[in-house]
């Protein structure tokens, strides 16, 4: 695998988890809701939606909930997955200011984390989880099916749309799902009105004068620790250090990488990795300081209008 390829996934598993409720990726049927409480598919295989919703996180709940029911009329096994929502995360990727504190003494990014900590809940909490892909209540089902049964299932549960083929909707139980809690628009023009949204978000916090000020000020002090800064826009210098931590972690850290051949690449002993995770601690402690007081004005505005452009939020 190239390096390349390695630093993608491991921005993918670090960045983008809170936002992640794939289908075949999941927390397994003991999930935690945005709450934190545990989120249980009972015996009728239907997920319990927190009274706390929002409106979007709901909708995830019913998308699970509607592609269990149909996977069970075709014959299928598939286990719900408690969406989490982005917010929980986020308060402890910035936001609250003391939990994340907290966080980062203990963890730090999280890139090394996993393996120091490998019994340890709060590892998988705004970090590079390391699950073991064949190891989640959905993988591990299929893994008992036969090739046929396998493609038959994997019919059965869909795929994404696929504009260069003029697929606008998902297809099989998932698009059935979709509809029915989405109702008549496609899945491509939702996203294309989500990416619209995301860039106009953006653009009002990169274009906000307070948040500009207080970036600088934070890319200042960055400096004066000899931190690198490649970038000082409010949207991305948040993430901007932790990436550099993730751009530069040694092979076998953070997320398990799998190859294309299925094999999974091998990981850092514990003993490798708690030195390096002692100066991830030092370096994303030092990180926080310094964006305090942008954080503070930053993540009220970005959760009012959140934006998912590259760059992200200001974990």
């Amino acid at each position: 695998m190239t390096r390349s390829r390695t630093l993608r996934r491991l921005v993918t598993a670090v960045s983008l988890l809170p936002l992640l409720a794939a289908c075949g990726t999941d927390a397994g049927p003991d999930s935690r809701s945005a709450d934190g409480k545990k989120t249980t598919a009972g015996s009728s295989g239907q997920l319990d939606i927190p009274a706390d919703s929002n409106a979007d996180l709901k909708k995830q709940y019913l998308m699970e909930n509607a592609i269990a029911a149909c996977m069970t009329k075709q014959g299928f096994t598939y286990t719900p997955v408690a969406p989490e929502d982005p917010a929980d995360s986020w308060a402890t990727d910035g936001a609250d200011y003391a939990l994340t504190k907290k966080y980062r003494q203990k963890y730090g990014f999280g890139i090394y984390a996993g393996i120091v900590y490998p019994d340890d809940a709060g590892t998988s909490r705004g970090t590079a989880a390391r699950r073991d892909p064949d190891k989640t209540p959905n993988s591990t089902y299929v893994n008992t099916l036969t090739a046929e049964q396998k493609t038959a299932y994997n019919k059965a549960l869909g795929s994404p749309p696929d504009p260069k083929v003029g697929v606008k909707d998902w297809t099989g139980c998932t698009g059935e799902a979709d509809k029915k809690v989405y109702g008549s628009t496609s899945a491509e023009e939702r996203s294309t009105t989500s990416e619209n949204q995301n860039r106009t978000n953006a653009q009002a916090l990169n274009g906000d004068p307070k948040l500009v000020a207080l970036a600088q000020s934070y890319a200042s002090c960055l400096k004066n620790e000899g931190i690198p800064v490649t970038t000082t826009q409010p949207t991305g210098i948040g993430e901007m250090v932790k990436l550099q931590a993730l751009g530069s972690a040694p092979a076998g850290a953070g997320a398990i990488a799998v190859e294309a051949d299925g094999t999974t690449q091998k990981s850092l002993s514990k003993e490798e990795a708690l030195p390096l995770l002692t100066k991830d601690i030092e370096l994303a402690t030092r990180d926080l300081e310094c964006g305090k007081k942008f954080r503070a004005a930053y993540f009220p505005k970005f959760l009012k209008a959140p934006t998912n452009t590259s760059g992200g939020g200001a974990g």
